[in-house]
């Protein structure tokens, strides 16, 4: 095995510092994973990701699947190798893209059954096919796929998208054993991920059907979908609690600034957003003071960078003043240093979380970075 997974301290809090050791290097946890959709972190080259010293980023198995193609992607030899990063890659099973298409697709035991929404072609996704198609991506993790559903969801259509999940989860796991093994081939780890919606009963009862299965890492989905943040921590502590001390726990689209280390205080070892890329593009600017909207007029003779605090490269060299310019120019160019900041924000953040960890302060840190954005954007 190439992988394997320590707990090296944990908070009062309960969060933890840990080691994840994969073939493609050690990843320091808590960690957070830029989101690269389609094969590649929007507005950003790998060189300037290995720059800012991002350890695993994330891939979309529906986007890549349809466009280029998994098969593709194999032949050239892997995601790895087509995007030429050689660091960590985690992907997603493709579910959460496929249930928010609700007009163009039919769930059923089976799997999800969708029209492409790049030009309507139909397309059976199966727990089956999502794991085979990751194989053939080749990351370093892969997700089975879930059944996600909206919130705030009735409990009876939150049971059975439970029972589907873990049904999924099963047949997933069989083919991924049954695939590996027979390739002797183990450079992949599979997670399951806990559903469940907002009840605590039955986001324990996901978790421990899935222990059952025995997958050497858990995800928590279904969360950070519009309910309110108090939820999310209490869903995610929930799942948390059961899940194995000794294997990693990845919570699933989040979050913001804010709101991290109060998921790395429920015991969450990894998280992803589309969050900090997405922002950045909208000319919305994370800093060490709160957030920045760079395009308001105030800024329009500002010779400071954009966050006196920050270390990035971008920093170091422009000003805002000049960021709201190209804004207002449409320049691609402050998308991509925009990009560039946030990222490292989001990254330098978790270093900060993990050295909190480290001293056992995370608590004290949390509540400074909550009251710096409590005042809101700028």
């Amino acid at each position: 095995m190439n992988f394997s997974f320590e707990v090296l301290k944990t908070d009062a809090t309960g969060a933890r510092l840990g080691r994840l050791r994969t073939p493609r290097g050690a990843i320091e946890t808590p960690v957070f994973m830029p989101v690269g959709t389609q094969a590649t972190v929007k507005s950003l080259r790998n060189e300037a990701l290995e720059e800012l010293g991002a350890q695993i980023i994330l891939g979309n198995t529906y986007h890549l699947y349809l466009r280029p193609g998994h098969e593709l992607i194999g032949k050239l030899g892997g995601l790895h190798k087509f995007m030429s990063w050689e660091r960590a890659i985690l992907t997603d099973s493709g579910g959460y893209q496929v249930f928010s298409l609700s007009e163009l697709r039919k769930i059923t035991d089976e799997g999800v059954r969708f029209r492409s929404h790049l030009d309507g072609a139909e397309h059976l996704l199966t727990p089956e096919k999502a794991a085979e198609i990751q194989l053939a991506l080749g990351s370093d993790i892969a997700m089975v796929l879930d059944e996600c559903i909206a919130t705030p969801a009735p409990r009876e259509t939150a049971k059975a998208a439970l029972k589907r999940t873990t049904a999924w989860a099963k047949r997933a796991r069989d083919f991924f054993l049954q695939c590996a093994g027979r390739n002797g081939d183990w450079r992949q780890w599979q997670f399951g991920i806990v559903q469940g919606a907002t009840f605590p009963d039955l986001r324990r009862e996901s978790a421990r059907q899935l222990i059952e299965i025995d997958f050497p890492g858990y995800a928590v989905g279904g969360l950070a979908v519009g309910e309110p943040h108090d939820i999310t921590c209490e869903m995610t502590a929930e799942a948390a609690a059961l899940l194995p001390k000794g294997k990693p726990r990845y919570l699933m689209g989040v979050g913001r600034p804010e709101q991290i280390a109060d998921y790395v205080a429920r015991g969450i070892d990894m998280m992803d957003c589309v969050l900090p890329t997405r922002a950045a593009r909208h000319a919305c600017i994370y800093t060490s003071e709160g957030k920045v909207l760079i395009k308001n007029a105030r800024y329009a003779q500002d010779q400071r960078p954009l966050d006196p605090a920050c270390s990035c490269s971008v920093c170091a060299r422009y000003t805002r003043a000049y960021l709201r310019h190209l804004f207002a120019a449409g320049e691609l160019t402050a998308a991509i240093l925009a990009t560039h900041h946030n990222i490292h924000f989001y990254l330098d953040l978790l270093r900060q979380i993990r050295e909190a960890i480290e001293f056992g302060n995370l608590a004290k840190f949390s509540s400074e970075v909550q009251a710096r954005y409590a005042a809101g954007p700028a």
